[in-house]
């Protein structure tokens, strides 16, 4: 039977302001990629995710991302390593403070945006990455692309990898993101997500944005919270890979 965990990202709120809706989501995933204060969140939202998460049994990531709260950390960035490895164990530190004061604990790392993308070329920026994980805490797991240099050195150090899929998203032809921005590269028909969502858990395989049929083995699929009618999207999705023979489960 196949296995596959879905994960969504979350806390992506600041003071206010709320962009997802965590509570509704957290009865549907199995892994909470939260928000660590880098691209969004705040110390009062990680506290309040962490709480839900640990309600529902679900896994806490830290979602880790360049220091870039204006552009919700999807703009490139030039960040020295150093910096980066510090600024990645800070974050997971900061949330690792709320998820044990919940009863629970950060489970797996997750980079963001920006940083997500480039870390699947830049040899650099992925050890930085891999650094600042070693830093926290060397036991945690790595979610990232199947390929990607982060999860090539995260291995190379001991780090567990685990390999993430997104069904709302294009693909090209060599099993990368299509960048956003570019027509096409988010799936917004909810018929076609849950396809995709089928096909990737159960065959291991995509149709890439050229209509070619590409090997995309992942062990977590990613559902992404910030898009219209993101919960319902969520559900149907989980509903269906359980009729399909999925077994859902959290890989942490």
């Amino acid at each position: 039977m196949s296995v596959i965990d879905l994960n969504a990202d979350l806390g992506e709120g600041f003071g206010r302001w709320r962009l997802t809706d965590d509570e509704r989501l957290l009865s549907v995933v199995t892994s909470a990629n939260v928000a660590c204060g880098f691209h969004a969140g705040d110390a009062v939202t990680m506290r309040r995710v962490c709480e839900l998460a640990a309600e529902q049994g679900v896994r806490i990531g830290a979602q880790v991302s360049y220091r870039d709260l204006a552009g919700f950390g999807r703009r490139a960035m030039d960040v020295p390593s150093a910096e980066l490895a510090a600024e990645i164990a800070y974050q997971i530190g900061a949330l690792e403070v709320f998820a044990r004061a919940a009863g629970s604990r950060v489970s797996y790392v997750k980079p963001h945006g920006a940083l997500y993308n480039r870390v699947v070329h830049d040899a650099e920026q992925a050890a930085a990455v891999v650094e600042g994980v070693l830093l926290a805490d060397a036991a945690l797991p790595v979610l990232g692309l199947p390929g990607s240099r982060l999860l090539e050195l995260a291995g190379a150090a001991g780090l567990g990898c685990v390999t993430e899929a997104f069904a709302d998203r294009a693909y090209t032809d060599a099993g990368t993101l299509v960048p956003r921005g570019t027509d096409g590269a988010v799936v917004t028909d909810p018929g076609e997500v849950v396809r995709r969502s089928v096909d990737l858990a159960r065959d291991g395989a995509v149709d890439a944005r050229s209509g070619r049929r590409i090997e995309m083995r992942a062990r977590s699929l990613c559902l992404h919270g910030d898009t219209d009618g993101a919960v319902e999207l969520a559900r149907l999705v989980r509903e269906r890979l359980l009729g399909s023979g999925v077994r859902v489960e959290a890989f942490a």
